[in-house]
């Protein structure tokens, strides 16, 4: 059965690139029992790497140099995406997640963590062959026309990391 994934399409705002593709977040679809070894093991399976586990994050950043991926195995969150450090929190959008939840987002979308529950953690996973992120902190107007050429210039996923090989972000992506 396919999982198919709530869409949000963003804007490129002043401190923030994002990206043309769109912000995908899979509702509760990670494998029970909840945990960090069954949410890698999954994503894993379907040509993701795990680099780290992580929980609130409120700094306003993004990355231009890689797609990024969390599989939130434990409590809730509400991210903000589509913001850098100097642009109005009204400019992005407002996603609350909770466990069982993956959020799939493009290279150069901004995000934070605006409010977390104590106990929320996620696995951060990147394409197979993905570089190292760099992070971008936004805090000062970017060189948008620079910026996008690296962000498009970023390898598609060859898997959709819920589904497969057949995942529609396979098809909501362009490159």
């Amino acid at each position: 059965m396919v999982v198919n994934p709530e869409v949000y399409h963003l804007k490129p705002n002043r401190h923030a690139p994002n990206n043309d593709n769109p912000v995908l977040i899979y509702r509760d679809c990670l494998p029970l029992p909840f945990s960090e070894e069954k949410t890698t093991e999954f994503l894993e399976s379907h040509a993701w790497v795990k680099k780290g586990t992580w929980g609130h994050i409120p700094i306003r950043h993004f990355h231009p140099n890689t797609h990024e991926c969390y599989g939130v195995f434990q409590g809730e969150s509400t991210i903000l995406v589509g913001c850098g450090t100097h642009d109005l929190e009204d400019e992005g959008t407002k996603i609350d997640v909770s466990v069982g939840d993956v959020i799939v987002l493009p290279a150069g979308t901004g995000h934070c963590n605006l409010q977390s529950s104590k106990d929320y953690q996620y696995i951060g996973v990147y394409p197979k062959g993905a570089p190292q992120w760099r992070n971008e902190l936004g805090k000062k107007p970017i060189n948008l026309e620079e910026i996008r050429k690296e962000i498009t210039a970023v390898e598609m996923p060859s898997q959709d990391p819920v589904n497969g090989a057949n995942g529609p972000l396979l098809s909501l992506w362009t490159k």
